[in-house]
């Protein structure tokens, strides 16, 4: 548990590995954004106290409407193409694996890529800067996608290894927040000397109903984009430390691997690991 690297493939080999990574890394540092899509010029006028509205007002076909808390999203997103958006983008959106809290059987649903282009113009990033294709773009939702499977399989593995009384957890509500770096991130930092991460979600995990558990999920960049699958993160997802229960997990956990990786010895865990859920990880 702890650090991992997302393992899916994506669409396409051609495009530029590293632009898709500084993008990502600017998506990340440029955090929540404005609330609608700005030119360099409202941009400019927004800094200066005039706001979207004395500014002429939000683009049209600007994202309007209300902010779920849950996710961020609005309840009717935006998906028409931007204002000189150089090439389409889908429309159609994925479901993921993770169950979605106060539903039965749902899950959660990816953005579409026309969703995500938005998104990204809303957080200040324009095309002209890393002149993306649309099979980067692809690439990035891949990637973006492939990344939130592996964090859920993170979590399940502290979930069902720690609270097996409760069989399936679900994703109550998940935010992104780049710039609060962690405790765990400043240490590794300052005493380890490691870079910091690029990236910061708050996951808040329902436990069946008992109980709501916040995971800080850190993304790292692993060094050298891997020039077929593009991808980079590594990803360090634990329980956060606010609760006495989630400082206990994380002092549990770190004696199992203490056990096994220093002393050579196999833990005792409350449950037999199953493929792909194993405290060595």
């Amino acid at each position: 548990m702890g650090s991992s690297q997302s393992t899916a493939k994506v669409q396409d080999t051609h495009s530029d590995a590293d632009k898709i990574r500084r993008t990502q890394h600017s998506m990340a540092a440029a955090g929540a954004g404005s609330e609608c899509p700005l030119t360099p010029e409202q941009r400019a006028a927004a800094s200066a106290g005039d706001g979207c509205g004395s500014a002429g007002g939000c683009p049209a076909g600007a994202d309007k409407g209300t902010i779920n808390p849950l996710n961020n999203e609005l309840e009717h997103p935006n998906q028409k193409p931007a204002p000189d958006q150089p090439f389409p983008l889908p429309t159609n959106r994925v479901k993921s694996t993770i169950p979605k809290a106060g539903t039965e059987k749902d899950t959660w649903v990816y953005p579409s890529p026309q969703m995500f282009w938005n998104a990204m113009l809303k957080k200040g990033w324009r095309w002209e800067e890393e002149q993306l294709s649309q099979n980067d773009m692809m690439n990035i939702i891949s990637i973006h996608n492939a990344n939130n499977e592996e964090a859920w399989r993170e979590v399940l593995k502290w979930e069902n290894l720690l609270h097996p009384e409760c069989a399936e957890p679900k994703l109550k509500s998940f935010k992104g927040d780049a710039k609060n770096i962690s405790p765990r991130a400043r240490f590794r930092k300052l005493v380890l000397g490691y870079a910091y991460p690029f990236d910061r979600h708050d996951w808040i995990v329902d436990r069946c109903g008992t109980k709501e558990v916040q995971y800080v999920i850190d993304y790292y960049d692993g060094g050298a984009v891997d020039p077929e699958s593009k991808l980079f993160t590594v990803l360090d997802v634990r329980p956060a430390m606010n609760s006495p229960g989630n400082i206990w997990d994380r002092m549990v956990v770190a004696y199992w691997r203490f056990k096994f990786e220093t002393l050579g010895m196999t833990p005792n865990l409350p449950i037999p690991p199953t493929e792909g859920h194993n405290v060595s990880h």
